[in-house]
């Protein structure tokens, strides 16, 4: 299981104009060399942005100005997890800081939590064979993997099929419950078969492997919010059982499908990365 090392330069929430607002909303520029909190940057003043969507919802956070909300930090606060799996993070006039450093932004944006917003990524894989024989990669000479992707609603980036863990949600049922709503599209099936989805990767999803557990490079990360994931590998080895299934995407997807496993595809936030672990895991094609 990996996790990322501290001097991770995060990319995909910098100098950029911030998902979801149509341009309106821009990042301050943040070099590389200032992205840490302890480089001087006296000129940095980011815009502070916490979009419509979020407030007053559930499964969100108020605002750490609210009367009686009164947030623990870096701890198991009641249902909600404020722990980071990259350690204990700072808190800077009441507000949490991110801990890879400066995102050119401040407030929550499109996330839910002040501080670490928790995910889980289930990579479901098999063997690519054609009549039942193992395809092997035409330049390496080794067996190529394929695995489930969704294409997203929101950016129409391709990625694992993953969500966010519901408050006082385990792992595990966070990693099955987005896979079938997801790629199976459970929300709109019938009772009688969502037992029968269930049914079908029960076998595959008891034996799974952690490949990463830790920070994101995520597009939606701000300097008091940031997302983080648990990615778990699901392999499929005879493909006789997620293998078959047959795919549907389904909330917050517009499309799914098997996709071949190379170091070339463009991917969601840091999904690339986790897909690399699985590919040395198996000694496949990358």
């Amino acid at each position: 299981m990996k996790t990322m090392a501290k001097q991770f330069l995060h990319v995909k929430c910098r100098n950029s104009a911030y998902p979801g607002t149509d341009g309106q909303i821009i990042r301050a520029f943040v070099p590389d060399h200032q992205v840490c909190w302890t480089t001087f940057f006296p000129l940095y003043n980011p815009v502070t942005y916490t979009s419509p969507s979020v407030i007053g919802k559930p499964w969100a956070d108020f605002h750490l100005d609210a009367i009686n909300f009164k947030p623990i930090w870096n701890i198991i606060d009641g249902k909600i997890n404020r722990v980071s799996y990259s350690g204990q993070y700072k808190i800077q006039n009441g507000y949490p800081l991110n801990p890879y450093g400066r995102t050119g932004i401040k407030g929550r944006g499109v996330l839910g939590r002040w501080g670490p917003n928790h995910a889980a990524d289930p990579i479901v894989t098999r063997w690519k064979k054609i009549h039942s024989q193992q395809i092997l990669h035409t330049d390496t000479g080794q067996p190529v993997l394929q695995f489930i992707a969704i294409q997203r609603k929101d950016s129409r980036e391709w990625a694992i099929p993953g969500g966010m863990v519901d408050s006082g949600e385990v792992i595990t049922s966070t990693l099955k419950r987005e896979f079938m709503e997801e790629a199976l599209n459970s929300l709109e099936k019938t009772e009688e078969n969502i037992a029968k989805a269930k049914s079908e990767i029960e076998d595959i999803f008891k034996n799974g492997v952690e490949v990463y557990r830790g920070y994101v490079d995520d597009p939606r990360n701000t300097d008091n919010s940031w997302m983080e994931t648990v990615a778990m590998h699901f392999h499929d080895e005879k493909g006789d059982h997620v293998g078959k299934l047959n795919l549907h995407a389904g909330d917050d997807a517009i499309g799914v499908k098997w996709i071949d496993l190379n170091r070339n595809l463009k991917l969601f936030a840091s999904h690339i990365s986790y897909l690399e672990l699985v590919a040395l895991r198996l000694n496949c094609h990358w």
